[in-house]
């Protein structure tokens, strides 16, 4: 069992290696992206990679504050999964208005790799082998249809 210091220091550590790592992967549109904190340009979507004790999550999240925009989002990547599952080279998970842990209503589409810790480096590889081709396949998808949104 870890501290919660040494599972922020574990934390900040494995992302500081990740965005290294990634560093010199430029972005479909042939720019350097922060792929860490990649910013889709759109307010309510944001695609967020995250990693516990227990597994790692990559999402497209939607979670305008006004539903009825969510959903609008939601129903035009519901109108794109073939494209978006092409691109990933994979079908992910859909979840449309649940509420997350903080009480609010949001949409995810997402993919898990389980039984990996961030808090062991040697689970480290698996994880950037995991977050590294689907965000890479997040961003080329997003550059192909973000005009849609």
């Amino acid at each position: 069992m870890y501290t919660k210091q040494e599972e922020s220091k574990h934390r900040q550590a494995f992302w500081t290696t990740f965005g290294q790592y990634m560093q010199p992967v430029l972005s479909a549109d042939g720019l350097r992206a922060n792929w860490v904190n990649y910013k889709t340009g759109i307010p309510g979507i944001t695609f967020r990679m995250d990693a516990g004790s227990k597994q790692a999550t990559i999402n497209i999240l939607l979670s305008h504050t006004d539903e009825q925009v969510q959903q609008q989002h939601y129903d035009q990547f519901l109108s794109l999964r073939g494209v978006l599952h092409d691109t990933l080279g994979e079908a992910w998970q859909w979840q449309p208005l649940i509420t997350n842990e903080y009480g609010k209503t949001i949409s995810t589409i997402s993919a898990t790799l389980p039984s990996v810790n961030i808090n062991r480096p040697e689970d480290w590889q698996a994880l950037i082998s995991f977050f590294k081709p689907r965000i890479i396949a997040l961003d080329h998808f997003w550059h192909l249809v973000k005009d849609a949104f």
